[in-house]
């Protein structure tokens, strides 16, 4: 009698989102005190890229349990990272999916949004993501039944994808002993996300945000937050110290990660490198998790990589 054959155990691409390392960074900090370590999480091992996998995943499960049907289109604002996490769960899961995003994009991640089949309307450049979501907002109000805005600036689930993975994951790799948390802030639901969690399990985890020091600058993906329209799911009670990096600092911290550690991320790594070494170097001890949000494939056109680190 011939035995069953077992069906080989196999994941789906959503199965692949989160459990991303834990990096140290001991080169670039080998001048801080003894008793300080820093850390960084390693995101841009998510299977689309970046730290928007999380949310992505969130919102969506989020909308099916709400009733999302096949039938309807997904829609969002985004300046890169989320659009191709939630394009890439839209052709992995069977939905299609429409992104506002500015007309600056950069040509790598146009392409990668349209390799995953996803339909871009256009923004003006120079409203950045605002006006993409002004854009998704106005396209949502005049076809209700026809989108599902997941509007991850103020969706919920975005924030919660981070307080059920992202928060146990760096609180369980670090053993309980992280003392400081420092993010940038876009949406803010990995800062927040995090945040709360980090604060459940411990009240005196202190939790730093990151912003671009002035208006105009070059971090994508990080809002300037008091010239910017702040998301609905930020939650300014949380942030214990906001630090300010300048654009030229951010790249020449991304630069220096991949010439001293090996490690090949976006700008605004760079910029929560730059504000998480600034902390280090000021305490006298303490266990500093940052996250590298993307790797950097995508800004190798940028011109700051022909400079000198």
């Amino acid at each position: 009698m011939r035995s069953a054959v077992k069906s080989p155990k196999a994941s789906r691409v959503a199965d692949l989102i989160g459990n991303t390392p834990l990096l140290r960074l001991d080169r670039l900090a080998a001048h801080v005190a003894h008793s300080v370590r820093l850390y960084a999480k390693a995101e841009w091992q998510n299977p689309g890229g970046s730290v928007k996998d999380r949310a992505a995943l969130g919102m969506l499960r989020a909308a099916e349990r709400a009733g999302l049907t096949r039938d309807e289109i997904l829609l969002d604002a985004t300046s890169g990272n989320t659009g191709i996490a939630l394009a890439m769960l839209g052709a992995s899961e069977g939905y299609r999916v429409t992104l506002c995003v500015p007309a600056n994009l950069s040509t790598e991640r146009k392409r990668t949004l349209k390799a995953f089949g996803a339909e871009l309307v256009f923004t003006p450049a120079t409203e950045g993501t605002d006006g993409a979501q002004r854009r998704a907002k106005a396209v949502a109000a005049s076809e209700p039944r026809k989108y599902r805005y997941l509007d991850q600036y103020n969706n919920e689930a975005n924030w919660r994808a981070h307080f059920e993975s992202t928060g146990p994951e760096i609180w369980e790799q670090t053993a309980g002993t992280i003392t400081h948390f420092v993010a940038c802030l876009g949406t803010t639901g990995t800062f927040v996300g995090v945040g709360r969690y980090l604060r459940k399990m411990n009240r005196t985890v202190r939790l730093v945000g990151v912003q671009p020091d002035s208006p105009l600058h070059g971090l994508e993906g990080v809002k300037h937050l008091e010239t910017s329209l702040v998301p609905g799911i930020w939650d300014p009670s949380l942030a214990d110290e906001m630090m300010f990096v300048a654009t030229e600092d951010a790249q020449a911290a991304t630069r220096r990660l991949a010439r001293a550690e090996g490690i090949l991320v976006g700008t605004s790594s760079g910029a929560a490198f730059d504000a998480a070494l600034r902390l280090a170097e000021r305490i006298r001890e303490g266990v500093i998790v940052t996250v590298f949000s993307d790797a950097g494939a995508n800004y190798l056109g940028e011109r700051y990589w022909e400079e000198a680190p």
